[in-house]
């Protein structure tokens, strides 16, 4: 049985291609990155003038979006090319280092919020008094950014980009700091001073964790983490489906930006022609296709045997070279001009087992069982061939 390899590249048609992706990435990035410039420059000013770390801590969270909006150009541009000759599985990975990218970037502006206000709050006389003017401003911060979070959802699940929907929850992270800094600023003029500097902190602490999530789920994919069980699971099940697949096994799967890619054996009838085996493993390809939007490209191995159990074929000898030792002893028992019309190979269990097929003439010189035992037993001698089966046509 001949092993089937089916490698496709082509996406399935209701996915948005590469220059639609991009376009698409780029304009609501350019939308949001005018926003999130007003902001940073709005709520730094107002935050200074009103005596308020905390929205000052916004505002430079909000100068921080404007480099992971660039960023997200530059990786959308890039992680948008089609597949190339040292590409084979395209670019979509660029979005993915740019990602974790972006979330060193918003650890390390957390870290630096931190440990100023940390700072401030061991030392009471450097405690900010903020007035109504912040309150106002992080009031209006917060609507500008869930704006901003829900039109950019919605893009990148139409475009089905993982990197702008990062840029949404980011967008969503400034509405709930926004929210904090109200609370901190409402806080202190209400008589605790010390609140604006803990809000300070806490907005911190939510960019830190967007930074962590962003870089850490990007990490795993650069290093081929699985997707989740219940999603392999599903694939599992979907394949067991289709006619002809005895079983599944090396199942692996991994995720390249926005898609994912599988990899799988399957296992089918030992004595399936090549053209089926390849029908079962289009077959496979393309139902996974269709049922999980996410997945672009399929692997199919087929195998005549589960190769965890059963014995490697490795090793053992080529077509070409069994039969040019098997042949001269097979004229010797046909006589002369009589070949065989077609011979197959099963390479099953370690062993190889022959189907050769003779023309119906034979059977007037030989009986069908005479012509069994003899060539059974040309291959005595070959530990390899564990038969030898004959047919006439």
């Amino acid at each position: 049985m001949n092993h089937s390899h089916e490698r496709h590249y082509h996406p399935v048609p209701e996915v948005p291609d590469a220059d639609v992706r991009f376009q698409a990435s780029r304009r609501v990035t350019v939308i949001g990155a005018v926003v999130n410039l007003l902001l940073a420059i709005g709520k730094t000013v107002v935050g200074v003038l009103g005596n308020s770390q905390a929205l000052v801590a916004d505002g430079v969270h909000s100068f921080s979006d404007l480099v992971t909006d660039a960023m997200v150009l530059v990786a959308s541009q890039h992680g948008s090319k089609a597949a190339d000759e040292d590409h084979p599985y395209g670019h979509a990975r660029i979005e993915t280092a740019m990602t974790v990218g972006l979330g060193a970037i918003l650890i390390t502006v957390a870290a630096g919020i931190s440990i100023d206000a940390v700072e401030r709050l061991f030392n009471p006389e450097e405690l900010l008094r903020p007035g109504v003017l912040a309150l106002v401003a992080a009031a209006l911060s917060v609507f500008a950014n869930e704006g901003l979070f829900r039109y950019t959802l919605r893009v990148a699940r139409r475009v089905r980009s993982n990197l702008l929907k990062a840029n949404a929850w980011h967008h969503r992270s400034d509405a709930l700091s926004s929210i904090v800094v109200i609370v901190g600023v409402g806080g202190t003029m209400a008589g605790l001073d010390y609140l604006d500097a803990i809000a300070a902190v806490g907005v911190a602490l939510m960019v830190a964790k967007m930074g962590w999530d962003l870089a850490w789920n990007s990490l795993r994919e650069l290093v081929d983490t699985s997707l989740d069980a219940k999603t392999v699971k599903a694939i599992r099940d979907e394949l067991k489906q289709v006619d002809g697949v005895h079983s599944v096994h090396e199942l692996r799967t991994r995720r390249m930006g926005p898609d994912a890619l599988v990899d799988v054996h399957v296992l089918v009838d030992p004595e399936l022609s090549v053209s089926e085996g390849h029908h079962v493993s289009e077959t496979a390809r393309s139902r996974l296709i269709r049922r999980f939007e996410e997945v672009q490209d399929v692997l199919v191995h087929i195998d005549p045997e589960d190769d965890e159990t059963s014995r490697p074929s490795v090793g053992l000898p080529s077509r070409n070279a069994l039969l040019e030792e098997l042949r001269p002893r097979w004229r010797a028992i046909f006589g002369e001009g009589l070949e065989e019309k077609k011979v197959t190979l099963h390479y099953l269990d370690g062993r190889v087992r022959l189907e050769v097929v003779l023309p119906l003439v034979a059977l007037e010189r030989h009986s069908a069982e005479s012509l069994q035992r003899a060539l059974a037993a040309t291959a005595e001698e070959r530990e390899e061939v564990e038969l030898i089966r004959v047919y006439f046509a």
